[in-house]
């Protein structure tokens, strides 16, 4: 399957918490930002990305615990100027405000 099919597939199927943040982001609702979801960066496909702060936001459940794949992912992303900030699914679940503003912060500290 090639990677935009893949990246659609990964919109069709989100996680409840990837659909919660989705709800936050979506349509420049937190603050003005633009995020795109399920966006193909170059080999990759990062969960949520604000192009023009070249911030990733990644909703990672169990699998990704010490997944090596994910620091080799998240090198190559930051070799190529890419911030990334992960959150357990349980944490956007619960704790969704803090999460959104940690993410706000992080966009305020780029622009700022």
């Amino acid at each position: 399957m090639d990677q935009l099919n893949f990246a659609k597939q990964l919109r069709q199927n989100m996680t409840d918490a990837e659909h919660r943040l989705w709800r936050h982001l979506r349509d420049r609702r937190l603050d003005g930002h633009k995020f795109r979801r399920q966006r193909p960066i170059g080999p990759y496909i990062v969960d949520f990305v604000n192009i023009e702060a070249r911030l990733v936001v990644e909703a990672d459940g169990g699998q990704h615990n010490s997944d090596a794949n994910d620091q080799e992912r998240d090198h190559w992303l930051q070799q190529r100027g890419y911030r990334i900030m992960r959150f357990w699914n349980n944490e956007i679940l619960q704790n969704t405000e803090e999460v959104l503003a940690a993410i706000l912060q992080a966009l305020n500290d780029e622009s700022g």
